[in-house]
C-alpha cells in the first residue's frame, strides 16, 4: 500500500486515505474515536446512532486512513451545515453574541475527526481534514474542538481555521468548546 499523495512523513507507518462508507464502518470508526477520545462502552452506543444518523444525511461525506493491514486508524466526516441541525441550534447563541451567526450559512461541517492515538502527529489528521473540505461546494467550513490548547486546535489554526466563539458549553459536555471557522481552501 503506498502513501496518498502527500504522504506520511519519512519513517512515518505507510497509510492511504480514501473515501469511507461510514455506516458500514461505523463500529470500526467509533472504535478509533474511543481510543482518541477516550469514551466509555455507553458513550460508544449513544454515538453510533448519531453517526449513522449523520451518514444518512444530505451531502454527507466521510474519509478514512488505514494503514498497511487495511485497518482503520483515522477517520473524519461532515456533511454541509443546518441550522436545523441539533449543533447549529447550540452553539447559534454564542456565535450570534460574537457577531459571527453568518457563519452557520453556507457552510461546511466538520462533524468528527480522530486519528488512532498511536498514529498521530503522522499527517494523518492534516491530510483527512484538508481531503474531506476540498470537495466541499461550500466557501468556509466550521467545526468544534474542545477549548483548551491541544495538538488538534494547533492543527486547526495552521490550516486558516480562527475561534469564532469560546466556551460553548454543549449538554452533558463535561468541558467546553470553541468553534473555529476558516475560508476553503484550507490553507497548505
Amino acid at each position: 500500500m503506498t502513501p496518498s499523495p502527500g504522504g506520511a512523513a519519512p519513517g512515518d507507518q505507510r497509510f492511504r486515505i480514501a473515501p469511507l462508507d461510514l455506516a458500514g464502518a461505523v463500529d470500526e470508526a467509533l472504535a478509533v474515536q474511543a481510543e482518541a477520545f477516550g469514551l466509555s462502552r455507553e458513550e460508544v452506543a449513544v454515538r453510533r446512532h448519531i453517526v449513522l444518523r449523520h451518514a444518512a444525511a444530505p451531502g454527507a461525506r466521510a474519509l478514512g486512513a488505514t494503514d498497511a493491514d487495511g485497518r482503520l486508524v483515522g477517520f473524519v466526516y461532515g456533511m454541509p451545515n443546518d441550522r436545523a441541525q441539533w449543533w447549529s441550534t447550540v452553539v447559534e447563541p454564542y456565535l450570534r453574541r460574537g457577531g459571527n451567526e453568518s457563519w452557520l450559512d453556507d457552510s461546511f461541517t466538520v462533524t468528527e475527526l480522530h486519528v488512532h492515538p498511536d498514529h498521530q502527529q503522522r499527517g494523518i489528521g492534516r491530510q483527512l481534514i484538508t481531503g474531506l473540505t476540498g470537495a466541499a461546494d461550500q466557501p468556509r467550513s466550521i467545526l468544534s474542538a474542545i477549548d483548551t490548547e491541544s495538538p488538534a486546535r494547533g492543527l486547526y489554526r495552521k490550516l486558516g481555521y480562527q475561534d469564532l466563539a469560546r466556551r460553548v458549553m454543549f449538554p452533558s459536555a463535561p468541558t467546553p468548546y470553541a468553534v473555529m471557522g476558516a475560508p476553503l481552501p484550507l490553507r497548505g
